[in-house]
């Protein structure tokens, strides 16, 4: 998101991307880890265009009835053309809209999604990937955050490709030489 945010390594005619926290209502969310977030929009207030990108995050509730409003939003974002992102158990979500039925997708296990999501019938589709992106849908095991980030920043276009590529090496490799090879990418 910090990239998204920032901007900082754009592409140099691109300005940077308003990250907008969305909930079922505008109460704060409490995530597994004990971080309170609080929506600055409802899923009513959102409107979704295709050139936007949902993330979904990764949790434990998203065959919960609650999530029900944020899914539908979703599913026919999808349709539209907008970038949808889940990683971990927010794959769960789109299962259950059955929006994996038909596309590739990968997601923590197998297993875990015909658990999960008895309504479930996209097996022939899955990856066992770390990451899956089938057009506009990208989908991720939780143990893949780095790759996920970098399927998202490559579905938005915002940084060239060495910038991507210096990027997601510095952060998978630690080497410093890719950091200036990130730097040098954007000048």
């Amino acid at each position: 998101m910090a990239e998204l945010n920032s901007g900082r390594y754009f592409k140099k005619e691109l300005v940077p991307l308003k990250v907008v926290t969305v909930g079922v209502d505008k109460n704060p969310v409490t995530t597994m880890g004990g971080l309170k977030i609080l929506p600055e929009i409802s899923v009513d207030e959102c409107m979704v265009e295709s050139t936007d990108v949902i993330v979904l995050p990764g949790g434990n509730t998203w065959i919960e009835e609650i999530n029900e409003p944020i899914l539908k939003k979703v599913s026919k974002s999808l349709k539209e053309g907008t970038v949808v992102a889940a990683i971990c158990g927010s794959t769960v979500g789109p299962a259950k809209m059955g929006l994996l039925d038909s596309r590739s997708h990968t997601s923590n296990n197998l297993e875990y999604l015909k658990m999960v999501c008895p309504n479930y019938i996209g097996e022939k589709y899955y990856k066992m990937e770390p990451v899956v992106t089938d057009g506009n849908l990208i989908t991720a095991s939780g143990i893949a955050p780095l790759e996920f980030a970098m399927h998202v920043l490559k579905a938005l276009d915002v940084f060239a490709p060495e910038t991507l590529h210096s990027w997601f090496n510095l952060y998978q490799t630690h080497e410093p030489k890719y950091f200036f090879e990130l730097i040098n990418s954007f000048k």
